[in-house]
């Protein structure tokens, strides 16, 4: 587990040792990327995190003594700037809902391949969202209607709804800077504003309640 100065470094959770073992298998040799633990439950995820400080944890959901969406939501409030990466085998619209509402930054499949679980760490490493196609899928196949569609856009500008999109794009600012034309600084201020009226706080609930609001279109 050799490590440059500018690697990400990612700590990977799994009950299952011979899991780990194949996740370490398709990160070793991937440039900026450093493997710097290990831990089999939220317990020792948390307590790896205080000693190894990782950019990412690659968090498996099923576990004993403490499971991924308990661990994540103490991740948020222990280790706010260490990003949350769930690993799964399930896509259900639902369960990925419940995992955005703990405040993942992404959902990935377990059998995906090595260059898109490390892109999904680069995604969420720079601060966006990333969620693996068949997640994706299963997140815009929302209804066409929904109660709080109407709400969603009378409360929210145009301009704010367009950033909104963006954002489940999983663009950042300076990228959604770049497609509208205007400063970051003025993008920070739509994002911020869009949490204040939404009354919600981060990324993550961002794209759930868009998703739930039904502004993402399901042929994407």
């Amino acid at each position: 587990m050799s490590q440059g100065t500018d690697d990400i470094r990612v700590l990977l959770v799994d009950d299952h040792r011979v899991v780990i073992e194949g996740f370490i298998a398709r990160l070793e040799s991937e440039p900026g990327i450093a493997v710097v633990g290990t831990a089999s439950n939220g317990v020792e995820a948390l307590e790896q995190a205080k000693l190894l400080d990782p950019d990412v944890v690659l968090m498996d959901i099923t576990m004993p003594i403490l499971n991924g969406l308990e661990a994540t939501a103490l991740f948020k409030q222990e280790h706010p700037n260490t990003k949350i990466l769930m690993l799964t085998m399930h896509d259900n619209r639902e369960y990925i809902l419940e995992v955005m509402q703990c405040g993942a930054s992404g959902y990935i499949l377990k059998d995906v391949s090595a260059e898109e679980m490390v892109k999904a760490i680069e995604t969420v490493h720079s601060g966006a969202s990333y969620f693996c196609q068949s997640a994706s899928k299963a997140l815009f196949n929302a209804p066409e209607e929904s109660p709080v569609k109407t709400t969603t856009k009378s409360v929210l500008s145009r301009r704010e709804i367009t950033v909104l999109l963006l954002v489940t794009e999983g663009k950042s600012s300076k990228h959604i800077a770049q497609e509208l034309d205007i400063s970051v600084r003025t993008v920070e201020t739509h994002r911020q504003n869009i949490k204040h009226k939404l009354d919600i706080t981060s990324t993550a609930e961002m794209i759930t309640y868009a998703v739930q609001a039904g502004l993402i279109d399901g042929n994407k």
